[in-house]
């Protein structure tokens, strides 16, 4: 159920979140003050690419200090915009029964986009 619901996923406009985690992931990484927000960026779009089946969890001793500081200044950077689509998203696809599995990854996402330094994909 996990290998179908990944592929339903990706042509469902999985493959698009990905893609848009990876190239401002990119962007980010051309500064050296970037190259932490990038490297969240590219974990949330690995996670982006198979969510059915994986989980981003703490890591062990997480959150420390750093993460929680690194986490406050994503918030205040703007990076809470990327939970406010994720939770749209997450919105418009539990308007059909259907569409539910996919909304509560997003809401998943949306969760997780929200705090991503300390984490890890499991």
């Amino acid at each position: 159920m996990n290998f179908l619901g990944n592929i339903l996923w990706l042509v469902l406009g999985g493959i698009l979140v990905a893609f848009f985690y990876f190239a401002v992931g990119l962007l980010m990484c051309i500064t050296i003050i970037g190259i932490p927000f990038g490297t969240q960026l590219f974990k949330l779009g690995g996670y982006a690419l198979w969510p059915f089946g994986h989980e981003l969890v703490d890591r062990p001793g997480e959150p420390g200090c750093l993460s929680i500081v690194m986490n406050l200044l994503w918030i205040l950077l703007g990076w809470w915009e990327i939970a406010l689509v994720h939770l749209v998203f997450g919105l418009v696809f539990c308007l059909t029964i259907v569409g539910i599995p996919w909304g509560i990854q997003h809401f998943k996402m949306a969760l997780n986009s929200i705090f991503p330094f300390g984490k890890e994909v499991r």
